[in-house]
């Protein structure tokens, strides 16, 4: 065998971790490039609208300023709310829509994936989910209100039918979705009905059912914050129904704000969660 031959794979394996060492850093410039124009689109919008409000060209009374939502922010941390501490407001809304999205995922998994392994359930309970989909869900909100009062059950109950349609939708999917081969393997091997559901259906529709829960609970804090608006004690939704009926747009804003973050905070776990179930999954092409 000639020397040429021999030196080829050696001049291979010394290039790799150079290229892989290239790309990781391109991959982390193009990171912290990203994050610069988020900051940098975030300062300039709150920086326009603050010139705009102090300019008067839009209505500072309507459209409040960052400034003044800022100093409301504060003030609430600091000296609290009519309602009680910050915390406590946010706790009790956070405490409604988890117990709602956990509720919703489980009812909407469970339905998803028996539906989706069993036609004739499919075929009989099909039209009824497809009738109840089409209803407005936020106007089933009033309607809890009366059932189970001010209480956060209403609120539960209205982040439940919200949070179940689309995980049920995307479970269900996912188990039509699965890989007959995986399944007639498994049946060849011996595998009845119940483990080829929890052995290969259930971890093939994994993905999907992860896609459905990044939406799910944004709805979540929709249905309790909707319930909390109509009617409550207290929480956000109350917050914002409050400074509403008090012009207090800064108020209005400072809530929304408020939500966001959790919002984010709740994307961040989630997202935490999925890449450490699925690291076996590439991420992206190494192109």
């Amino acid at each position: 065998m000639s020397p040429e031959v021999l030196s080829t794979p050696v001049v291979d394996t010394a290039k790799a971790p150079g290229r892989a060492q290239t790309r990781a850093q391109a991959a982390r410039r193009r990171k912290v490039f990203v994050n610069a124009a988020r900051v940098v689109v975030l300062v300039a919008v709150l920086g326009m609208w603050e010139a705009l409000s102090r300019a008067k060209v839009i209505d500072p009374f309507n459209f409040s300023m960052p400034s003044q939502i800022w100093d409301q922010i504060h003030t609430w941390v600091a000296h609290g709310t009519a309602l009680g501490s910050l915390g406590e407001q946010i706790w009790y809304t956070l405490y409604e829509a988890l117990l709602g999205w956990v509720i919703g995922v489980v009812a909407g998994v469970v339905l998803g994936i028996a539906l989706g392994r069993i036609r004739l359930l499919a075929e009989v309970f099909g039209p009824y989910i497809k009738v109840l989909n089409s209803i407005p869900r936020i106007v089933l909100a009033p309607i809890f209100l009366i059932w189970f009062g001010l209480g956060p059950s209403s609120k539960v109950a209205s982040a439940v039918v919200l949070v179940f349609f689309p995980v049920f939708f995307n479970a269900f999917q996912g188990a039509r979705e699965v890989d007959r081969n995986l399944v007639a393997n498994a049946r060849i091997l011996g595998a009845g009905d119940r483990r080829v559901t929890l052995q290969v259906v259930i971890p093939s529709a994994t993905s999907w059912i992860f896609t459905s829960l990044h939406v799910s609970f944004g709805f979540a804090l929709i249905g309790a914050i909707v319930g909390e608006y109509i009617g409550a004690t207290k929480g956000i939704g109350l917050l914002v129904a409050q400074s509403q009926n008090t012009f207090n747009a800064a108020g209005v804003y400072a809530a929304m704000v408020i939500l966001a973050v959790v919002a984010l905070v709740a994307e961040g776990l989630l997202t935490f969660a999925e890449r450490r179930i699925f690291r076996w999954k590439p991420t992206g092409s190494d192109s």
